[in-house]
Order: structure tokens, then sequence, then C-alpha cells
């Protein structure tokens, strides 16, 4: 899984998680994807941050060295969030 598509699932994953602190199957998944950019990625310092506008999620991190920050428009992370609060399987 590229760098791009993993960032993008671990803060999916991170969103729901902190919205859901009681979802295991959220943590698990967030542990997942945190060891792909950890294991094979070598990021370190990953952090989450809104955008001074709220309208960006921004993803700090170090790679080799260097760091580094990815933006990610919120409406489309917050998507799943929103996919699993309105089923009702899900609560």
């Amino acid at each position: 899984m590229n760098l791009q598509d993993s960032l993008f699932n671990w803060l999916q994953m991170k969103v729901v998680y902190n919205a859901r602190p009681d979802d295991n199957s959220a943590l698990k998944t967030l542990e997942f994807f945190e060891t792909i950019l950890t294991e094979d990625h070598h990021l370190t310092n990953i952090t989450l941050d809104l955008s001074d506008d709220e309208m960006m999620y921004l993803v700090t991190f170090t790679q080799d060295g260097e760091g580094l920050t990815k933006k990610f428009d919120r409406e489309i992370v917050d998507q799943l969030l929103e996919e699993i609060n309105s089923n009702p399987k899900y609560n």
C-alpha cells in the first residue's frame, strides 16, 4: 500500500476511534494502519491536527529524519465515521 493511501486509511480510523473510543474494531484497525506506517513506510511522530480554517486534516510525521505534513479534506475523511454512525447495526 502506498504512503498516501496508508495515511488516508490511518486518518479515517483515527477519526473513528477518537469519536468511538470503546469501539474495539476501530482500535484494531487503527493499530493495523499504524503498523503499516511505522514498519513499511518508516514513519515516526505521527500526529493529527486541524487546519486553521478546520477544513483540512493535517497529518504531520517524520520520515527518514525529515518532518513532513500531508493535508486531507476533512469532509472526505469524515465520511467513514458518518456512515458508521448512521448504520444502526454499528450503534
